[in-house]
């Protein structure tokens, strides 16, 4: 294959995905920038033949959304939920759950839409908040939760006791 100028990563073909040609970076404004990164590299295809991964060395990656889980009841955090933004909507008191084994680096935001005050419970982890807090404190605030080890997580944002 020749190399093959392209804006955006819905035009790699198929084809593309299997060669291990370099394909020239355009930035949004068409001109061509002098890295190149090999397309065996770049993306694995799922079996539908959707761009499931990225890397693009550490550089910003733009114009993505969020995923957003919505939730109206009582919830335990999934695997699945890394890096997505989790919905709590529900008009009395919710529990959201941190279960063991999400792994290290796991990160998610959690935002409560609901009245119903959104409580933050531990099962086999630990939960560290600056000021011990364990709670979203109202309706439309938001929390951030990081773990920083197996098993331990760190709860930022508009948190309450």
């Amino acid at each position: 294959m020749a190399n093959k100028k392209i804006t955006a990563l819905t035009e790699l073909s198929a084809g593309d995905r299997a060669t291990t040609d370099v394909i020239p970076i355009v930035d949004v404004s068409g001109t061509e920038t002098t890295k190149k990164i090999t397309v065996a590299n770049l993306v694995s295809a799922t079996s539908a033949g959707a761009l499931s991964s990225y890397d693009f060395g550490g550089n910003a990656i733009l114009g993505f959304d969020a995923t957003l889980n919505d939730q109206t009841d009582n919830y335990t955090l999934q695997t699945s939920d890394a890096g997505k933004v989790v919905v709590m909507n529900k008009g009395s008191a919710v529990n959201l759950t941190v279960p063991a084994s999400l792994g290290a680096g796991f990160t998610c935001s959690v935002v409560q839409k609901g009245a119903g005050q959104v409580t933050f419970v531990a099962s086999s982890t630990t939960i560290n908040n600056r000021q011990s807090h364990t709670k979203i404190a109202g309706q439309h605030g938001v929390a951030t939760l990081v773990s920083t080890a197996a098993n331990v997580f760190v709860l930022a944002g508009d948190t309450a006791s």
